[in-house]
């Protein structure tokens, strides 16, 4: 692909043939020392000015404000911005005035990042700032920031929203957009709070593989490679729950993997083809102990995010206190649609689908039926947090039956904000039954279910050793992002979601 600089492009690169013919290296390779922060100086200096005297600071040029023999700038690094404060006879004390009247003044653009050395002070329109004696070019950036404005109280406006753009290329996202690199932050503490409580809890952190021969563990189509010493077919995982019940077979009394599993299916605001999911497992456990242990979990985590147990969601207040609404499928479909389907056969329920105008395939057995009813009728309505349990056993061929209720499987999913948030288990640890489980799944595969789960025949061979009572949970990390830091759309929470190729890839 032949690059067609923009005029902008083209007068950069002759400044930095200009800095090079100064003798200055636009990217030096030593290290500058760092002691201080934007935001650390902003939020203390006023408390401690003495700690200020002789500080160092790197980060990225946002504004350039022109006095003639003195200017202001705002710098920005990783914590926040701050206004620099710089005077020609500052920088250059004798008779040479390169430094600032060429270097700084015609060299020296937006976007650019330095680093400065000075000391901190205070304006006399009250603006905490830092006085520079020095810096030193450490990065000269090629290609123009898109323009972003602020007013005098650091408001934004004019920002950058077009989300082709800023998915595209998050790392000018990130630089522009403040707010976009406050949820990445949010991401990492929701996972560090759970995994905090996971190991508080006595969990053992493990890794399983991606590369599957078979892919098991949930019904999604998958993605296909090859590998080719072996001349086999692998699939990139779409869940990691039979491996992790294997290591409960070999002893662990409980494990827990964030994982990235992959899905052949169609991107919207709440899918992408990669995703990171949580799941855990313990046992001597059941579905009901992991009710209780995943709404504490999830209280922890909002309390550990926010110090209160109370999100805003757009128009809407959730409130994460336990404990949370318990709700089975049966009685959610009767509210929501007014009908009872508990003892309805496959050719009933597509008579339910067609009078409430719910499109269905031929290829959908019993329990995608199900499914597609509640989805379609009932999930939405569930805004606060809300346990819909004891689901149909067609709808779960790798959950426990139910322990008074024939027909049902102990399994409940979490619904928060009209999602699925989560999705649990009592375990499946009959083999017997859970070969005939995967049979009827097989058989969906033959009447064109491409979703269909796959006989993993080593599972089941792990399964006949024996595998103890066991309680089982997957959480969707990105929604549960999405939900936690207000966002609507899944590649908001990612830092780099698929997109399709801006130019065509070309055939090897």
């Amino acid at each position: 692909m032949i690059q067609t600089l923009s005029e902008q492009e083209q007068l950069r690169r002759q400044k930095l043939s200009e800095l090079i013919e100064l003798g200055i290296n636009p990217y030096p390779a030593d290290e500058f020392n760092i002691n201080a922060n934007a935001l650390d100086i902003r939020e203390n200096y006023e408390r401690d000015k003495l700690n200020y005297k002789d500080i160092s600071l790197a980060g990225r040029l946002m504004s350039i404000r022109d006095m003639g023999k003195a200017c202001f700038a705002v710098i920005q690094d990783a914590s926040s911005k701050i206004q620099i404060y710089i005077r020609k006879d500052d920088i250059c004390p004798g008779d040479d005035k390169t430094l600032y009247d060429t270097v700084w003044k015609k060299l020296i653009d937006i976007g650019d990042i330095i680093g400065v050395h000075g000391y901190v002070f205070t304006t006399k329109t009250g603006e905490i700032s830092i006085h520079v004696t020095s810096f030193k070019i450490l990065s000269k950036a090629l290609k123009p920031l898109p323009i972003v404005k602020t007013d005098e109280s650091g408001n934004t406006f004019d920002e950058v929203s077009d989300p082709e753009f800023r998915y595209r290329q998050r790392y000018v996202d990130l630089i522009i957009n403040p707010q976009v690199r406050d949820t990445f932050k949010k991401r990492s503490q929701i996972v560090n709070s759970i995994r905090t409580s996971l190991n508080n809890a006595g969990l053992l952190e493990v890794e399983t593989p991606i590369l599957q021969s078979i892919p098991g563990g949930a019904t999604a189509r998958p993605f296909i490679t090859h590998h080719n010493a072996l001349n086999i077919p692998l699939y990139l995982r779409i869940a990691n729950e039979l491996y992790l019940k294997r290591l409960i077979v070999g002893g662990f009394d409980g494990v827990y993997e964030f994982a990235k599993d992959f899905r052949n299916e169609g991107m919207d605001r709440t899918h992408n083809p990669e995703f990171t999911v949580l799941e855990f497992y313990v046992a001597y456990k059941d579905y009901n102990w992991m009710m209780n242990f995943s709404e504490q979990l999830l209280e922890k985590v909002v309390l550990d995010l926010y110090g209160k147990t109370i999100v805003t969601v757009g128009d809407k207040e959730i409130d994460f206190k336990v404990p949370f609404k318990r709700v089975t499928m049966y009685d959610a479909i009767k509210e929501h649609t007014g009908i009872d389907i508990s003892n309805m056969n496959e050719d009933e329920l597509r008579g339910v689908c067609k009078n409430l105008n719910i499109h269905v395939e031929p290829s959908m057995g019993k329990g995608k039926l199900i499914d597609e009813i509640f989805g379609e009728k009932c999930e939405g309505n569930y805004i606060q947090p809300t346990f819909i349990i004891d689901y149909p056993v067609e709808m779960s061929p790798l959950t426990k039956k139910h322990r008074h209720n024939a027909g049902l499987v102990e399994r409940f999913e979490l619904m928060v904000n009209g999602k699925e948030i989560a999705n649990a288990y009592s375990e499946l640890n009959d083999p017997i039954d859970q070969r005939e489980r995967f049979e009827d799944q097989l058989k969906l595969q033959e009447r064109g279910d491409d979703e269909a789960m796959f006989i993993d025949h080593d599972f089941l061979r792990a399964l006949e050793y024996g595998m103890p009572p066991t309680a089982g949970i997957g959480i969707g990390i990105d929604r549960l992002t999405m939900l936690l830091t207000n966002n609507v759309a899944i590649q908001e929470v990612l830092f780099f979601p698929q997109m399709r190729p801006e130019h065509k890839i070309e055939e090897q």
